[in-house]
């Protein structure tokens, strides 16, 4: 089942991510592919623990006022009811997690290019509801699939074209990741997929939600949100290529 020797992991992957508004589902995901967890519960557990640390997230961005519900709901409208179909598909082992680490590959890109992106401008451009819509529904369908909440392919897609300040990016990505991850875990549950031994799971939950906690209040310490990001992209790439060349 799940270790208990990698709650320290998860602990400290909720503290980086929640520092810059992401929850982790991709970093869990990876790790616990590592550590040969089983590919059906493993999406299950990183939903969870999406769910728990961008929870607390969401509500302190909401709670200043960085979450603009006029132009957040467009984004979800579609992902919501996507990753619950994506989260409903079963996939073998083999195409599962060739998906997920030409995802995670993708993610790292994506994750590289928004630092490139964010050093150029900060020119606002929303963009219109129906490409909204679009990208919400493909990533909030992608993210269902492979059990992550889509946070880390929203964000650098956001800012790539200058949706909204750093802030509300943040806030916007955080409550995206919150629903999609309930969506495609209730997607995972109404296949019959669960999990029977509880008690390390339950380590791992409480592992993020202290780091998660700590995370979103303290920040990093002393590295920089670019910085979190960097490092965040490597481990992604490295991860994401280790996965999918295993099971090419």
């Amino acid at each position: 089942m799940v270790g208990y020797e990698i709650s320290f992991y998860f602990f400290f992957i909720a503290m980086v991510y929640s520092s810059v508004g992401f929850g982790g589902g991709s970093s869990y995901l990876a790790l616990m592919a590592i550590f040969g967890v089983d590919f059906q519960v493993l999406k299950i557990i990183a939903l969870l623990c999406n769910i728990t640390v961008v929870s607390g997230g969401v509500y302190w961005f909401w709670k200043r006022g960085f979450l603009d519900w006029k132009k957040v709901l467009p984004l979800t409208l579609l992902s919501i009811p996507l990753a619950f179909l994506g989260g409903s598909i079963q996939l073998t082992e083999r195409i599962f997690f060739l998906v997920a680490g030409a995802a995670l590959i993708l993610a790292g890109i994506l994750v590289l290019v928004q630092k490139q992106v964010q050093n150029q401008s900060k020119v606002e451009r929303s963009g219109s509801a129906t490409i909204n819509m679009a990208v919400g529904g493909g990533i909030g369908f992608l993210s269902g699939l492979i059990g992550i909440g889509g946070g880390i392919f929203l964000s650098p897609f956001l800012h790539l074209i200058r949706w909204d300040k750093v802030k509300v990016i943040a806030g916007t990505a955080s409550f995206f990741i919150l629903v999609n991850s309930m969506a495609g875990l209730a997607g995972q549950l109404s296949q019959g997929n669960a999990i029977q031994d509880w008690k390390p799971v339950l380590v791992l939950i409480f592992a993020v939600l202290v780091g998660g906690q700590i995370g979103s209040r303290w920040g990093s310490g002393k590295l920089s949100p670019q910085k979190v990001r960097m490092v965040t992209a490597v481990l992604v790439l490295f991860v994401g290529i280790r996965i999918f060349v295993k099971y090419l």
